[in-house]
């Protein structure tokens, strides 16, 4: 039954409102037969910021990624989020084309009684949570079948898997921009329409070639030209990966239409120690510093604050070593991360415990606020350490 407005009137004098303090317009709401829950499975409510409401309204896709193991996020074209369920002691309901008030207030509308019909109802929505961007899979998936070359027997073997831009959002849990970032972190690069990572020993066998041209041709380290580079250097190697390398390891700019490359001494340092360190347990720190200055090409200063992220010094063992510990293969999930750092060493002091949790900071946290929360302080030898909250098995 629909109402009439002598019963609006008469429901607004019992609940004792002034029809004159209120807009004329009237909604009369009525569940259809097609009304139903959100928990039935037809349609969810979803919370958006400002910022991703007006991507969709722009014509942009939002997307949930995860696979049936995994906690589902919500992907923008820069970002991630995590999906949580929010309850309200509110019901909510769904009103296809219902006016709201400041809507109402701009129309020229008589005391109309709108008889609305409510599509279905809610008690909870997801609400989204900005969050890192789930990305140690993709080094995983990639390691599976790194590039060695074009002329080995792998790539002659079409069994080794291989993914497509496509492949890598579709299992990735990040945005597209976070994976191309990254991507270009790892070094990987597109081959026949897939995305690779160079074998270790390839890409150092590479730069080698690169590094010896240099030296062959008396070239500065900040001037090295491509064109000549993939003259000289094109008869061993694809074209390709020469010039991969040298993005690798350098920055690209242009002089009188000429493009060259200028190489980080900083970078092929650091590779150089991880070739170095890769085939040690550990490494007497002396004989590596010796041993490293004499493998970088000559012009290039060594230093261990080129390792951060990469290899560990122990100070307090006789003599001092240095061993490998790359960032990269520790584990993403924070609490996680700290148990791992703690089970390898009990007390760390700041300075060497940051470059292993730098990348766990979200957008407004700091290290310290990280230390805070997953560790104790202490002072040992006057000098400020952290240890682990809980006991590590």
């Amino acid at each position: 039954m629909k109402r009439t407005r002598e019963e609006v009137d008469a429901t607004l004098q019992i609940a004792k409102l002034n029809a004159a303090e209120l807009l004329p317009a009237v909604h009369c709401l009525g569940f259809g037969p097609r009304a139903s829950g959100a928990g039935g499975g037809d349609f969810c409510l979803l919370e958006l910021e400002p910022a991703l409401c007006q991507q969709l309204e722009a014509g942009h896709s939002l997307v949930i990624r995860g696979d049936k193991d995994e906690q589902a996020v919500l992907c923008s074209q820069d970002k991630t989020y995590d999906l949580k369920i929010a309850d309200t002691s509110n019901m909510l309901l769904f009103i296809p084309g219902c006016k709201t008030p400041d809507q109402l207030k701009m129309e020229e509308t008589h005391s109309d009684i709108i008889h609305t019909e409510i599509f279905g109802f809610s008690n909870n929505y997801w609400e989204l949570r900005r969050c890192r961007p789930k990305l140690k899979k993709l080094k995983k998936l990639l390691m599976e079948n790194t590039y060695e070359g074009p002329d080995t027997q792998k790539e002659k073997d079409s069994t080794h898997s291989k993914y497509t831009t496509e492949d890598l959002l579709n299992q990735i849990q990040a945005s597209e921009e976070e994976i191309m970032a990254r991507l270009q972190v790892l070094n990987a690069c597109e081959i026949g329409g897939y995305w690779r990572i160079l074998e270790f020993d390839y890409e150092m066998k590479l730069l080698n070639h690169i590094t010896q041209l240099v030296d062959s041709e008396s070239w500065s380290f900040s001037r090295v030209p491509l064109n000549t580079c993939l003259q000289e250097l094109g008869p061993l190697e694809p074209e390709e990966m020469i010039e991969h390398c040298l993005e690798c390891y350098g920055k690209k700019y242009i002089e009188e239409g000429e493009v060259y490359f200028e190489l980080s001494a900083d970078k092929i340092c650091r590779a150089t120690a991880q070739m170095l360190l890769q085939n040690a347990v550990k490494f007497n720190l002396t004989e590596f510093q010796e041993v490293w200055q004499q493998s970088v090409p000559e012009g290039m200063i060594t230093s261990l604050d080129q390792l951060k992220g990469l290899a560990l010094v122990d100070r307090h063992s006789r003599p001092e070593i240095i061993f490998l510990l790359k960032v990269d293969d520790l584990p993403e999930d924070n609490q996680e991360r700290f148990n791992s750092l703690f089970s390898l060493r009990e007390k760390w002091t700041e300075e060497d415990i940051a470059p292993y949790i730098q990348d766990l900071c979200g957008e407004k946290q700091t290290i310290g606020a990280l230390l805070t929360k997953y560790s104790r302080s202490s002072m040992q030898n006057g000098v400020k350490v952290y240890n682990s909250r809980r006991p590590i098995s």
